[in-house]
């Protein structure tokens, strides 16, 4: 139905009060395959939503459902998932804030839906038990699982997942999201400078498989956990850690020399009470560890919140360790928010790198004119993006539109930047006095959402 105008498309949806009449446009459209049903925003004076009977329905009258994404459905609780059986094809399930449904439903449709193999789960406070992992591990049908906020759901519960982990090829757990305070604490439990991830641990697990992985918000215990992933994830593409707390140099080095097909890393971090620093968790070691290692490695994205502008130490990263590992690997993306360490030197030596496609800058205050007259001369850079970079003024954004290279650029919130210096810099210009939500969270959010 992708291809039906906005205004017919909504003209059906307002005649479907009754199930019957679910049932006849399911009818209508035979070879329906993917069905999203979100109801954010919904107050009860918009009408009745979506409830079990209306999902039998939808299930029975559309045999060729391979996809189904539920949001924000109150209405439906496990009898409505129940009804799923009936999707003999449904390989791909999405839910997100459904506060009625529980493990007991979730274990009905890992059971009875035979080619499941795609599974999120976001923002579902009622799902606790470990049979529907247990399950789903046992029969190993699962290539993609994603758990984000949801509270009864621990890694202990993911440990479950058995044998389930060799063919998973997509794994994300987020606790809910939180920015952690620098309060003078130690590095928690998680944090062991001498463990070494390739020791044998009580966890023998293969994930040989997985391409895509990302943590957020969560500790890994010494041992313990899903620190067993690290050095196991031979065939691993992209990794993203968001603000795991526990892990150091060694868990990199680990996975690194595991993973030679790695082509996307992104890390943020804050700092932390390491016994002897107080800095982020990793330093140099693990970007020599990734320059050695990993030779397709395209894209990097460093993100650093709670480090002072100040003291460059608080960031484990240096320039020179940056600047190696570029020259070492065919980066061809790179994004640094918060880096105070790189400046006007790391410039010039950036604008070397042979592939560099695309660099986006944020809150990198040490960045200024003479950084983008060099920058200027990378050879097949074409997209810059500066944000917060109050020492760029129009003298240096006019080197930019000097050089006719670039075919994007963005510039937000660079204070001493004007709109009118922008227009001809490059082909397509977007320029704001603010900085979208979302950039602002990553560096400046400081307590849980």
């Amino acid at each position: 139905m992708e291809d039906l105008p906005e205004e017919l498309f909504a003209e059906f949806l307002k005649r479907i009060t009754r199930t019957s009449a679910l049932a006849s446009l399911c009818t209508r459209f035979p070879n329906l395959c993917k069905v999203e049903i979100d109801y954010s925003g919904w107050t009860v004076g918009h009408g009745n939503q979506l409830d079990n009977q209306g999902l039998s329905v939808l299930s029975s009258h559309c045999p060729s459902l391979t996809s189904l994404g539920l949001s924000f459905c109150s209405y439906i609780d496990d009898s409505g998932l129940g009804y799923l059986a009936c999707s003999k094809k449904l390989a791909s399930l999405r839910l997100t804030s459904t506060p009625n449904i529980t493990s007991r439903g979730l274990l009905t449709v890992a059971v009875r839906c035979k080619s499941l193999s795609a599974l999120h789960l976001i923002d579902c406070h009622k799902l606790g038990s470990k049979d529907w992992l247990e399950y789903l591990g046992s029969v190993g049908s699962l290539e993609e699982l994603v758990v984000k906020k949801c509270e009864g759901i621990s890694q202990d519960d993911l440990l479950k997942f058995g044998p389930g982990w060799i063919n998973l090829q997509k794994f994300v757990f987020e606790i809910k999201k939180r920015f952690f305070r620098n309060d003078g604490a130690g590095p928690g439990e998680g944090y062991d400078p001498s463990y070494d991830p390739h020791s044998l641990n009580m966890y023998d697990f293969s994930c040989e498989n997985m391409k895509d992985l990302r943590l957020a918000g969560i500790e890994i215990a010494t041992g313990k956990g899903l620190r067993f992933l690290f050095g196991r994830c031979k065939a691993l593409e992209k990794l993203c850690l968001e603000y795991v707390r526990g892990l150091n140099d060694n868990d990199m080095v680990a996975l690194s020399q595991s993973c030679n097909n790695l082509k996307s890393v992104s890390l943020w971090l804050d700092p932390q009470n390491y016994y002897d620093t107080f800095r982020t968790a990793f330093t140099d070691n693990s970007l020599k560890a990734l320059s050695l290692s990993c030779p397709m490695l395209e894209s990097v994205d460093l993100t650093f919140t709670g480090c002072s502008a100040i003291y460059t130490s608080e960031i484990g990263f240096t320039r020179k360790g940056l600047v190696a590992l570029i020259k070492s690997c065919p980066i061809r993306v790179l994004v640094l928010r918060g880096a105070n360490f790189f400046n006007d030197k790391g410039m010039k030596a950036v604008s070397s790198a042979p592939l560099l496609e695309t660099l986006e800058l944020v809150d990198c205050q040490a960045i200024s004119n003479a950084g983008l007259r060099f920058i200027v001369r990378a050879p097949c850079l074409i997209n810059l993006t500066l944000r917060l970079c109050d020492r760029v003024t129009n003298a240096g954004v006019s080197k930019l539109a000097h050089s006719q290279k670039l075919e994007s650029l963005i510039i937000e919130r660079c204070s001493r930047v004007s709109e009118q210096a922008v227009r001809g810099a490059a082909r397509s210009v977007q320029y704001s006095e603010s900085v979208p939500l979302s950039e602002l969270e990553k560096l400046f959010a400081t307590s849980c959402s």
